[in-house]
């Protein structure tokens, strides 16, 4: 423990020091603690505060490449790159809003104008689908009938009634007209990709780079076959503590089971059939919906690029009004969830309310069925923001920040060691361990002073 300690202090960010030494030490063993604790251990954990539009603690523990057998752990340091799960859709949400921006794409325009055929709900065919209501999660598609296809397919076989992949139908809500009623969705980002790539004449992953990712210089991607073999070996492995691609059963005793990016054993490759990828009619073939690798440090750029009205340096990524339309309010719960206008069970009731491409955090707080629910990010409340949550894979993480103060918080934890759904949280619809880690930072580096 005193190795990792010592060495995430090494690799601590320059503004750090803004925190006294006293402070930095008490909340990084805080957060060690809570990495080794045997109820939920956890491989990695990334954590960036921001207070008042400045990083003020940056810390890394833990190791991005567990031993094995043939290799020494590797421990994760300030380089280390996480798939960073559905934060993946803000980042698309950013590359989406500069071509807003740049008059290529309209937020309210019909989508099926983009994709160059008519796509309609088939039990709602007069409501036209914009790319507002993708965004914002009201676009009454669903994920029930997938949300990740092979470069092969053409997304218009899977929502067009009579296509070869339509089923069902079970992309399409029966009974929610688009923009009435809230349901998160991974398809959504899927068909934004394919949408830009339509308007922007170029693979997702490449637009990702020209209008964001380049500009801001930040080591990211959608695509690992394009990065650099030192950047390969920068990327995290996921892990659980279960079985890869089997049942839900854990096994907290047992060995850590990479999930994903698992690079040590196995490099990147290409997903079969790219080369002959026709651009615009397959977005999701690049993960615009979680499939984003990106560190915790460069999370934070983007962080106080929101935060500075779209500036990142001497460059302006955003226009002002851009950032502003991007965080505005598209959508708040009402009623009981069942005769309003979102489901409120979702996700333990975790869903408030909603921007284009980012959760609005309201501080909600309640029980429902003898448990914690709510978008509550400390206890005792305080802390409102915009942002996004990210699990998959053995992943937990968070970007979430308050555009008002300019304080903020990431995290990113590269696996889990227990079921989290055993370990529910004590005042939000979160697993105890991330209210843990967000209590710590909020406490330890944004509130004291």
């Amino acid at each position: 423990m005193l190795a990792i300690l010592a060495m995430s202090m090494i690799s601590a960010s320059a503004n750090a020091a803004i925190l006294p030494d006293k402070q930095v030490a008490a909340l990084t063993l805080q957060l060690q603690a809570i990495a080794d604790d045997p109820a939920m251990p956890l491989p990695s954990l990334s954590v960036v505060a921001v207070r008042g539009g400045e990083i003020v603690y940056s810390r890394q523990l833990g190791s991005k490449r567990l031993a094995t057998a043939d290799s020494k752990a590797q421990p994760a340091d300030a380089n280390t790159m996480y798939r960073i799960a559905s934060i993946s859709k803000l980042a698309t949400t950013l590359g989406t809003m500069k071509m807003v921006e740049q008059g290529r794409l309209s937020l309210d325009a019909d989508v099926g104008d983009y994709l160059g055929y008519r796509l309609r709900n088939p039990h709602f065919p007069e409501h036209p689908i914009t790319l507002r209501m993708l965004l914002a999660h009201t676009s009454s598609l669903r994920d029930e009938g997938g949300f990740k296809w092979d470069p092969n397919v053409d997304l218009r076989e899977v929502l067009l009634p009579g296509g070869r992949f339509y089923g069902k139908g079970g992309a399409w809500s029966r009974t929610a007209a688009p923009g009435k009623y809230f349901e998160y969705v991974n398809f959504n980002s899927g068909i934004i990709a394919t949408i830009m790539e339509r308007a922007g004449g170029k693979r997702f992953d490449r637009l990702m780079r020209e209008l964001i990712f380049d500009p801001m210089e930040l080591k990211a991607g959608f695509y690992l076959a394009d990065f650099a073999p030192a950047d390969i070996d920068d990327v995290a492995t996921l892990y659980r503590k279960r079985e890869k691609d089997g049942d839900e059963v854990w096994n907290p005793n047992g060995p850590w089971v990479a999930q994903s990016d698992d690079f040590g054993v196995q490099a990147p490759v290409a997903p079969a059939g790219l080369g002959t990828y026709a651009v615009g009619t397959n977005g999701t073939i690049f993960g615009p919906q979680g499939s984003l690798r990106i560190s915790a440090n460069e999370l934070a750029k983007i962080m106080l690029m929101l935060m500075n009205d779209g500036r990142h340096g001497n460059r302006q990524i955003l226009k002002p009004e851009t950032v502003a339309a991007m965080l505005a309010r598209q959508w708040t719960l009402s009623g009981d969830g069942k005769s309003g206008n979102g489901d409120s069970d979702s996700f333990h009731g975790l869903y408030h309310a909603w921007g284009l491409g980012n959760q609005h955090f309201t501080d909600a707080s309640t029980v429902r069925n003898g448990r914690a629910s709510g978008d509550r990010l400390v206890e005792g409340g305080g802390f409102r923001g915009v942002g996004h949550l990210g699990w998959s894979w053995g992943l937990n993480a968070l970007f979430v920040f308050d555009p008002k103060t300019r304080d903020g918080m990431i995290y990113v934890a590269s696996g889990a060691g227990a079921n989290p759904d055993l370990q529910p949280g004590q005042f939000s619809s979160e697993a105890r361990f991330q209210e843990r880690i967000t209590d710590a930072l909020y406490r330890g580096a944004i509130e004291a002073p």
